[in-house]
């Protein structure tokens, strides 16, 4: 079972005191009543990864690791500057199952093998407050670092390690740092340990490598392992600004490929928003597919257009019943009591556990199967080599401009129909189609910005508000069908029906007002966004 903790932590080096940093006085750091020796904890570390690198590369680490007080199976996920969450799991022979998931849209199906060991001598002191509680700890690591493959040789250092306590102010690391700072000490220049290992162990260096960071060690091993033609979703360093249109829809591309990869172990967590988010990284690059087909072939990218589709239909299964079950729960919070009859919230809330307790359980298996792993795999071979065409090599402006024009034009069409129909069946359904559209626009002008700057901005901004208000239709129209559902249940169980009733009633107001605004929202954009 794996259990995780967010870590808030900074290294330091600096001047040696008898070969070591020399750690200053820290009771006079601000708000610290005493600073307790907790001893000298002896850690036995070893690290894996595949054998060219690529969790190095995306600055994950995976660890075993033996001695302290957490023993066991870690692997560190960063989150931002200074910040990951390490996710443990109990101490086994082979990698947890719990583990290996969240770095599969990584590894896919290469192996994890030792790669470096790391023993350290930890030196651990608490820096408590006037009541005794935990602020920070700080140790004093001697480390020493043994390749294991992908390279030779040993490695000793000893670094000084800042540890916020759970819960803890993010503002007083800053006064301890401020204190080490005074005393010569200076940030670690290397991320991590294992970054520091993976350098300063390594027999070959990657000749494009400016510094000895863990991605740059990461690169070295993608380059060195022979005959991997994928890049299996590292991230491509830009060498120079993009020039041709080719290069902005390229720059686009990379990007959504790298969001779909790093959201993966999030929505294995389930953490808010990142099934939301990888659906939409799925959408934006299906929609640069066909927005760009003059930029690449779509005898190419159609079929991977079609994955993507089904995998944010996937994903979709669980995001939808989300939403929808947050816009019944806050028009009910919103009902007067005297309109409320039956028990109303428990049937929504068991309605809404059953399809999400579901829904979760077949987005994981979607991530677990061979389908997801050979999208990846087509994603990763558009980005690295892209099937161009003629015009990819032709002036941004023009090219990217032209695409995007014909993207509006759809929309243009599709809002004037809704327009011109009565309310009803019909008129929902031109709406929607209408939104798809606006989003496609929205998604090939974002991917423009770069390239025709105010412009594009400017038309990202109006098809968001046309995508926002045509959303919300769409959304009251799916609100209806499942207030209609719930009703039918609740009548076949002896309950009251009316409130959904009135819910529903309600729907259809907040429908015919978005339907009333439309207008005014459109008349501004009708005459082609700035573009």
């Amino acid at each position: 079972m794996a259990d995780t903790k967010r870590e808030v932590e900074r290294k330091y080096e600096g001047p040696l005191a008898g070969g070591d940093p020399a750690l200053p006085d820290l009771t006079r750091v601000p708000g610290v009543s005493g600073v307790l020796d907790k001893g000298v904890a002896d850690l036995d570390a070893t690290y894996y990864d595949t054998a060219d690198q690529r969790l190095a590369a995306a600055s994950l680490t995976l660890r075993r690791r033996t001695g302290g007080d957490d023993a066991g199976w870690h692997l560190k996920l960063p989150v931002s500057e200074g910040v990951r969450d390490e996710i443990r799991a109990p101490l086994s022979d082979t990698v947890p199952p719990s583990l290996s998931a969240l770095v599969r849209s990584r590894v896919r199906e290469a192996a994890l093998v030792p790669v470096v060991r790391l023993r350290s001598a930890r030196d651990v002191r608490h820096l408590v407050d006037a009541s005794g509680a935990l602020l920070a700890e700080v140790s004093v690591d001697h480390v020493r670092a043994e390749r294991l493959s992908g390279g030779t040789g040993v490695a000793e250092w000893t670094e000084i390690e800042v540890e916020l306590a759970d819960d803890g102010d993010p503002a007083f690391l800053d006064k301890v740092e401020k204190k080490l700072r005074k005393a010569g000490l200076t940030r670690s220049s290397s991320k991590s340990k294992l970054a520091k290992a993976l350098a300063d162990t390594d027999a070959e260096t990657d000749a494009d490598a400016d510094s000895a960071q863990v991605e740059d060690a990461g690169r070295a091993g993608q380059k060195k392992s022979a005959g991997r033609k994928k890049s299996a979703g590292r991230k491509k360093p830009a060498d120079t600004a993009p020039r041709t249109a080719g290069d902005h829809v390229l720059a686009y591309l990379r990007t959504q490929r790298d969001a779909i990869i790093e959201l993966d172990p999030a929505v294995r967590r389930d953490l808010h928003d990142s099934v939301h988010s990888m659906r939409v990284a799925t959408r934006r690059m299906r929609s640069a597919f066909r927005s760009y087909g003059k930029v690449l072939d779509r005898a190419v990218t159609d079929p991977i257009g079609e994955e993507l589709k089904w995998l944010a239909g996937e994903l979709g299964v669980g995001r939808d019943q989300e939403v929808l079950a947050e816009r019944l729960t806050e028009a009910l919070d919103g009902l007067p009591e005297a309109l409320l009859t039956g028990p109303v919230r428990d049937r929504l809330h068991s309605w809404s556990q059953a399809r999400g307790e579901g829904s979760r359980r077949h987005v994981i298996a979607v991530l677990d199967g061979s389908r997801y792993l050979g999208l990846l795999a087509a994603l990763d071979a558009t980005v690295d080599d892209p099937p161009l065409l003629k015009a990819a090599a032709g002036d941004p402006a023009k090219v990217i401009t032209k695409a995007v024009r014909k993207d509006f034009a759809k929309v243009s069409a599709l809002v004037d129909e809704a327009l011109g129909l009565a309310p009803g069946a019909d008129r929902d359904l031109a709406m929607h189609e209408a939104r798809k559209k606006a989003k496609r626009t929205r998604y090939a002008a974002e991917a423009a910005v770069p390239a025709l700057g105010g412009p594009a901005a400017g038309l990202v901004k109006s098809m968001k508000s046309l995508q926002s208000l045509l959303g919300d239709h769409q959304d009251g129209v799916m609100a209806r069908e499942a207030l209609r559902d719930l009703a039918g249940r609740a009548h076949e169980a002896g309950e009251s029906a009316f409130t959904y009733g009135v819910l529903y009633g309600r729907e259809e107001r907040r429908a015919a007002e978005a339907e009333a605004a439309l207008p005014g929202v459109w008349e501004p954009i009708r005459g082609g966004g700035g573009i």
